[in-house]
Order: C-alpha cells, then sequence, then structure tokens
C-alpha cells in the first residue's frame, strides 16, 4: 500500500511496483489508510511522512496500535537528509526508510528486503 497526497511520487512508487510484478493499492488520503488497509491487507506500507493529517507519524503509530498491522514493515519515504532519517524513522516506529530522490532500485531493495523478511512473532 501507498499512503501519499504527492500524486507524482505515489505514481512512480506504484509505477516501478507494478512493473516487478507487485500489487498495489494506492491511497492520496492518509486519513482513508486504516480502512483501505482493512479491506487488502497490505504486505508493506509506504508513505511519507510529511502528508495532510494525519502525518506520518501519526499514520505509523495508527498502525502500530491496530490488531492487524502491529507487526507490519512499514517504509518511510522522506527528504530529511540521511543522518536525521534513521533517527525519524525510528521515532515514527517504522522499519526502514529512503531518503529522497531515491532510485527504483533502491525502492525495489527496500520493498524485497522487508516483504521477504517479514514474519509476525510467535505468540506462546
Amino acid at each position: 500500500m501507498v499512503v501519499g497526497n504527492d500524486e507524482g511520487q505515489s505514481s512512480f512508487i506504484a509505477a516501478v511496483l507494478k512493473k516487478e510484478g507487485y500489487e498495489v493499492v494506492l491511497v492520496s488520503d492518509s486519513r482513508q489508510a486504516i480502512a483501505r488497509a482493512e479491506s487488502t491487507n497490505p504486505d508493506v506500507f509506504i508513505f511519507d511522512l510529511e502528508m495532510e493529517p494525519p502525518d506520518g507519524f501519526q499514520l505509523c503509530r495508527m498502525l502500530r496500535a491496530h490488531r492487524s498491522f502491529r507487526y507490519a514493515p512499514i517504509l518511510i519515504v522522506t527528504a530529511l537528509d540521511p543522518t536525521d532519517s534513521k533517527i525519524v524513522a525510528i521515532g515514527a516506529e517504522a522499519n526502514d526508510y529512503l531518503v529522497k530522490p531515491f532510485s527504483a532500485k533502491s525502492l525495489l531493495f527496500k520493498v524485497r528486503d522487508l516483504s521477504q523478511g517479514f514474519s509476525e512473532p510467535e505468540i506462546s
């Protein structure tokens, strides 16, 4: 699932992923992300921190508070410099981040890594 109000960025991400065979759900309004996620059950979430409310920080926290998405992989796309990006991603409870501008190759690497390495923790 790609969430964002930057149509150019969202379209780029969707095109790259679709070309590699991924099914992409685009959501342009972050307020609708949870409802759409409940109906589509995405494998990976990709979004920017800077969105209309709820912003990326809030959306991360909302996903982490939701039972179905507590452990879902989240990839943050940010314009912050690399020094701050990791701190921001961790603070937002994301799994990884990409600094803008980024290449299609970098995006695919991150998405493959997140989707292949994902498994919910065992509850004993």
